[in-house]
């Protein structure tokens, strides 16, 4: 009951959305404060921790790589690390990029996947915890741990760090003012940032009072942050490439864009895109409840692409297929979902979302529901 009352007299969330159709944003919704203390209201241009909408971005680079044959979906991974990475109870199975890229590696995320500075991914790997030791791959299960690997794979066929290889290949192409853990950030970006907070009231994120991160990671554990110790394929966690993008709303209708019609990838991927690499059958993933029944390269699917009676994956409520990525975490709730059939697309997100928020007619909570339909009748 204290939480209630207490939930009733704090400022309304933040909270912002765009629609979008053939490469223009069609309407456009900002609400509640960007910053509770300096009372900044939020603008759909302030850059926001998205979640795992960030395993979409980088996918959307990791495929461009694939375009330019720099890598193979289907080649052993361990050729781009240099170093070798295997299932322990699978040891003569290779690990791919497009199993990274789908959850099907059989990588899992109880060895952890948050990593500093000085953490080694090769020796996080090397634990058997990071494995699933009965399915190996081809079995769906959700795990940040994956899109580590996938951004060391990048490293090592590009030989250029994380947080600049997006800059190069997603945002400066986009023309999109994106970073990672606020690392190649505009300059002034911090001072625009949305904090994040739980639905208690209490700062989660993002509290930067206008100034960008001394590091851009948890430091080594000495407490220094120089990145004169970053080792390519090997400290590529450090970046938070499954959930550290910062980006706008305007950024995200881009990325949007950007997988609803050709130009930044080739009508070829974008049709591969559009594939399911997994679809659950009943018995050969983790749904989550029903969150997740389909799931292709870097992308989600919702609704009618598994017609399963568990799945309850349609957080729009049409019954319309669409490709994109959801994202959870301090508090956040965000979406970006597009109908690659008329190219219409909506992305969103929302704070200050409890933990144990109720869900609504789909898995999705009712507050993303209800912010996907404001977005989209917004004028």
């Amino acid at each position: 009951m204290i939480a209630l009352l207490l939930a009733a007299t704090l400022p309304p969330p933040a909270a912002a959305g765009i629609t979008f159709r053939a490469g223009k944003i069609e309407r456009r919704l900002a609400q509640g404060l960007a910053d509770r203390t300096t009372r900044r209201p939020v603008r759909i241009t302030d850059p926001v921790r998205l979640a795992s909408i960030s395993k979409l971005a980088v996918a959307l680079a990791a495929l461009r790589l694939v375009e330019r044959r720099m890598l193979d979906l289907d080649r052993d991974v361990a050729n781009y690390l240099g170093w070798r990475l295997r299932n322990p109870a699978f040891p003569d199975v290779p690990v791919t990029l497009r199993q990274l890229l789908s959850h099907t590696s059989g990588v899992r995320d109880a060895a952890g996947y948050v990593m500093a500075l000085d953490d080694d991914l090769a020796a996080r790997l090397a634990d058997p915890r990071a494995w699933d030791d009965r399915h190996g791959s081809g079995h769906f299960a959700y795990a940040n741990l994956n899109y580590a690997l996938v951004a060391a794979v990048m490293e090592g066929a590009s030989g250029t760090r994380f947080d600049r290889l997006m800059q190069t290949e997603l945002f400066v192409p986009l023309g999109i003012a994106g970073c990672f853990n606020w690392s190649g950030c505009p300059a002034g970006a911090a001072q625009r940032a949305v904090v994040l907070y739980r639905a208690s009231g209490e700062i989660a994120a993002d509290n930067l009072r206008g100034r960008t991160p001394p590091c851009p990671g948890l430091p080594a554990r000495d407490g220094s942050c120089d990145l004169a110790r970053y080792r390519l394929t090997r400290s590529s966690g450090f970046f938070s490439p499954q959930g550290g993008m910062r980006l706008a709303p305007v950024g995200l209708a881009r990325l949007g864009m950007a997988i609803a019609r050709p130009g930044y990838l080739s009508r070829a991927t974008l049709t591969q895109l559009a594939q399911p690499v997994w679809r659950y059958n009943g018995a050969n993933g983790e749904t989550e409840g029903g969150f997740y029944c389909a799931y292709g390269l870097g992308v989600m699917f919702t609704a009618a692409a598994t017609q399963r009676v568990e799945c309850r994956d349609d957080p729009v409520g049409d019954g319309k297929t669409r490709i994109g990525h959801a994202g959870e975490a301090y508090g956040l709730r965000s979406g970006l979902w597009v109908d690659r059939a008329t190219g219409k697309g909506v992305a969103f997100y929302t704070t200050a979302v409890a933990d144990d928020a109720p869900v609504g007619r789909s898995a999705y909570t009712v507050r993303e529901e209800a912010m996907a339909a404001r977005v989209l009748r917004a004028r």
